[in-house]
């Protein structure tokens, strides 16, 4: 065996398709790709995702539905049950974060009417709804 003499093997190393390049090469004129049509312009028939071929696109024949707010996050609902619970008699946001009872991206708290409260508690700098609000006061609370 010399250097000289080496060759691949046969079959190993397929000869590339020359499209386009007259009669004789069995793809000339047209080079494979037909007659009109989507596939027969350049950019390989490439059209945008979703695209139907005009007939209306799925996106936009779905009805749509919902709606997702952006400062969904920043108010974090505390119910009033938990503010039983908690060791402090003036809650603030500050006491509401320190025991974990909203999320760390909130900005905002809420206090919701949700089961009951019995000892009196002051609120400060907290939003409170009509019937929280009512039952903190029943309690002997006061809202600021």
């Amino acid at each position: 065996m010399r250097l000289n003499t080496l060759n691949p093997a046969k079959g190993s190393r397929k000869v590339r398709t020359r499209v386009g390049r007259g009669i004789g090469s069995g793809l000339g004129k047209t080079a494979g790709r037909g007659h009109k049509g989507q596939y027969a312009r350049t950019g390989k028939g490439k059209v945008k995702p979703g695209f139907e071929g005009g007939q209306m696109p799925l996106q936009r024949r779905l009805p749509k539905i919902g709606f997702r707010s952006k400062t969904k996050h920043e108010v974090s609902e505390v119910l009033l049950y938990q503010l039983e619970a908690l060791k402090a008699d003036v809650v603030d946001f500050a006491a509401l974060q320190a025991a974990g009872l909203i999320r760390t991206r909130a900005v905002r708290a809420k206090i919701v009417k949700k089961g009951e409260i019995k000892r009196a508690v002051k609120l400060k700098g907290v939003a409170v709804t009509a019937g929280a609000k009512a039952a903190i006061e029943a309690a002997g609370g006061s809202v600021e």
